[in-house]
């Protein structure tokens, strides 16, 4: 999971919706809403605070990764996301390749 799923998920497991959290957090609810669609990252300490804001506390960990159980433990992670997260996911890295793959636009004087 990444920031704007946290953010989802977090909500979720509270029961608040957006406005909710922009009211307990003092972050604009477009701001939320930009933050779940990966149109915008947040810091980890923006991202710690709304994760606090809906009563939960962001923890992590750090762990060599076992180089050949990667791919099995991508896989599995991906299956546990919903269709509907695996398709949004999808359309976001397209949207990021595209801008990557996009001319530069020209600069005018």
């Amino acid at each position: 999971m990444v920031g704007g799923d946290l953010l989802v998920e977090a909500r979720r497991r509270a029961g608040i919706s957006q406005a909710e959290l922009s009211r307990r957090s003092g972050v604009p609810p477009s701001l939320i809403g930009r933050y779940e669609r990966y149109e915008v990252t947040p810091s980890l300490e923006r991202l710690r605070s709304l994760i606090r804001a809906a009563g939960f506390e962001l923890s992590m960990r750090l762990a060599r990764v076992d180089p050949s159980n990667h791919d099995q433990v991508l896989i599995e992670r991906e299956l546990r996301r919903t269709p509907a997260e695996r398709l949004r996911r999808g359309l976001m890295a397209g949207r990021q390749f595209a801008a990557l793959t996009a001319r530069p636009r020209s600069v005018r004087a």
